[in-house]
Parts: structure tokens; C-alpha cells; sequence
């Protein structure tokens, strides 16, 4: 099969035939069609990312979407001919989806949305798996609540706005005056961080009580604000909680705080089969029409992948960047 592999940090992807796995038991074998881009990647591809452990020389790639072409033993869940997607490796020394196939734990995997393409699909596994763990499986979010989340036009944070929704929340995100027309078409009240200060838009909003619950995508300066713009016994949860920050303003509000690790369950192998329970609910979000990624038009091939990199590095993605694997 072709690949993209990487053999030196920082270095550009080199196209080259490489044997095609064989599914072992409790994989399957998918034929990838599309492998969406995050910024993990980027740090993985720079040599930036320990805690995503992926020796070199490797294929990268986290996300994927494509056709089960083989079964092995022990799988009931799928057939061959299943269109699935998954957050699958890339990471962890497992291969990735910058590759024609892969060798798949098929607890990772979910079938495709129906509505969806196969690019589509492969824009959705990490950023709704984040977000779906931040909001549902720790802050619990409900409806009646008044939920911020902060970068609400970016990757995961679009999402965690669509999902708050439809669970019935009433939701606000931080963005810049760029965003704010994206932010209102998904549903939620846009807020321009560069023109509002936190405690004006606590006091706009919420009249200064707080939000019940608040998801940081951002980190540093923004998750301290957030400390400061939680409600007393709300609930902050962060997919980029490293750093040094106070704990006293989340105290003084008897308020919680959680983070997400989505990358846990494939460093480790515990965990594997909710990632695959998160995404079958992501399929029923989408096909229920609450929940669709936004993607950038451009379209990159295997060959090409060092471009598709270089759109997310300079700014210009507008959504995120997919990969053709297969056209």
C-alpha cells in the first residue's frame, strides 16, 4: 500500500509503498478514503508532542474515515463493506491514517453518519470525542444551563457548541469579531474576547451570577479567566489545562474543575470502547441533523500532505483540514 511516512521531526512526509497490515483478532482491516489533520499532528510532525509517544519513522494521521475491508477474529460488529470512522492512532507507536490501510481496534470505531462524506466523517472523531467528554462525561451538561465555551469557532470548540445545544443548553463562545457571524449560524451567542472583558460579559449575560458550566479550548490566560467567570458550584473543564494557574477563584465559588485527555484511551488501551460509545452518539447527533463539522474546501492528497500541515501552521484554515486518501 502507499503511505506518507515521516522519518526525522520537522522533516517533509515521504510517499512510499509499505507492506498492507493484516487485521489480528479484535481489529478490522478499513481501506482509508479520507484522514482529517489536527494541530496534534503538527506537534507530533515537529517533534513536540512526548505525551503522544509516536517513534519515528512513522505514519501520522488520528483521525480516519473509510470502508471495513477485512474482519478479524472476534469482531461481531462489523462486515466487510461497513463505512466507519475513528479516532484509530498516529500516536503511541500505532499507525495512522496517512495510508491507504490500517489495522483498526474496531472498539475505536463507529459506522459513518449517513449524511455525511467520507471527508466529512473524518473531520469529526478527535474534536467531537474532546467535546463530548468535557461536556457529557464530566461537566454533565443539561438543559436550562448557561454554557461558555471558549474559541467557539475553532475545532473542538464548534463542536462542544453544537452538542451543547442539543442538549438543551443556552450557549455562549468566546471568539474573535471575525468568528461571530460562524458562531451565531451554529447557534450560539458570540462574545469578542479583544472587545469584552470577563467580567462585562459575566454581568451582560448572566447578570453576574456565572455560567453553569464552561469548556476552555484555549488554555493559559483564558482558562484562569474562566476560574473567574464560573458560576458558584458551576463546573470548568479544559482540553489544555497544562501550565500554572490559581485554584482560589474556582474555590472561592465552591466551583469544580476537570480536564480531558482524549488521547488516554489508545496510549494506554483502557477505555478503548467509549471512544467507540462517544461516536456512535455522534452519528446519531448528525444524523439527526444537531451536530456538522465544518471543514476547509481546499483538498490535499497523500502527495500533498506537507501542504495540508502548512494550511493549519500559517492560519489560513477556514475548518478543518482533510486529506484524500482515496478519491
Amino acid at each position: 500500500m502507499q503511505a506518507a511516512l515521516l522519518d526525522d521531526p520537522k522533516q517533509p512526509f515521504r510517499v512510499a509503498s509499505v507492506a498492507r497490515p493484516e487485521p489480528k483478532p479484535g481489529e478490522v482491516l478499513v481501506r482509508i478514503k479520507a484522514s482529517g489533520v489536527n494541530p496534534l499532528d503538527l506537534k507530533i510532525r515537529a517533534g513536540q508532542a512526548a505525551h503522544a509517544r509516536h517513534p519515528l519513522p512513522a505514519i501520522l494521521g488520528i483521525d480516519l474515515a473509510g470502508t471495513v475491508e477485512a474482519v478479524g477474529p472476534d469482531v461481531a460488529a462489523f462486515r466487510q463493506g461497513d463505512e466507519v470512522y475513528g479516532m484509530t492512532g498516529g500516536v503511541g507507536g500505532i499507525q495512522g491514517s496517512l495510508a491507504e490501510y490500517a489495522t483498526v481496534d474496531a472498539a475505536l470505531l463507529a459506522r459513518k453518519p449517513s449524511n455525511l462524506t467520507m471527508r466529512e466523517a473524518a473531520a469529526l472523531p478527535l474534536i467531537f470525542i474532546t467535546a463530548w467528554e468535557g461536556l457529557v462525561d464530566r461537566a454533565k451538561v443539561q438543559a436550562g444551563q448557561k454554557v461558555l465555551v471558549h474559541g467557539g469557532a475553532g475545532g473542538v470548540g464548534h463542536i462542544a457548541v453544537q452538542i451543547a445545544r442539543a442538549r438543551g443548553a443556552e450557549v455562549f463562545a468566546t471568539g474573535s469579531a471575525k468568528s461571530a457571524a460562524f458562531i451565531e449560524q451554529i447557534g450560539a451567542v458570540p462574545i469578542d474576547y479583544n472587545a469584552m472583558a470577563v467580567d462585562d460579559y459575566v454581568a451582560r449575560h448572566t447578570g453576574g451570577r456565572g455560567f453553569d458550566v464552561i469548556y476552555d479550548t484555549v488554555g493559559g490566560a483564558t482558562l484562569d479567566a474562566s476560574f473567574n467567570a464560573v458560576r458558584r458550584f458551576g463546573h470548568v473543564v479544559s482540553a489544555l489545562g497544562w501550565g500554572t494557574h490559581a485554584l482560589a477563584p474556582l474555590s472561592f465559588r465552591a466551583a469544580t474543575y476537570s480536564e480531558v485527555f482524549t488521547l488516554l484511551p489508545l496510549l494506554t488501551n483502557e477505555g478503548r470502547a467509549h471512544h467507540g460509545d462517544i461516536l456512535r452518539q455522534a452519528t446519531s447527533l448528525v444524523e439527526a441533523g444537531k451536530v456538522r463539522p465544518r471543514l476547509d474546501s481546499r483538498r490535499f492528497g497523500l502527495g500533498s500532505a506537507g501542504e495540508a500541515h502548512s494550511a493549519i501552521e500559517d492560519g489560513s484554515a477556514q475548518g478543518k483540514i482533510v486529506i484524500d486518501i482515496e478519491e
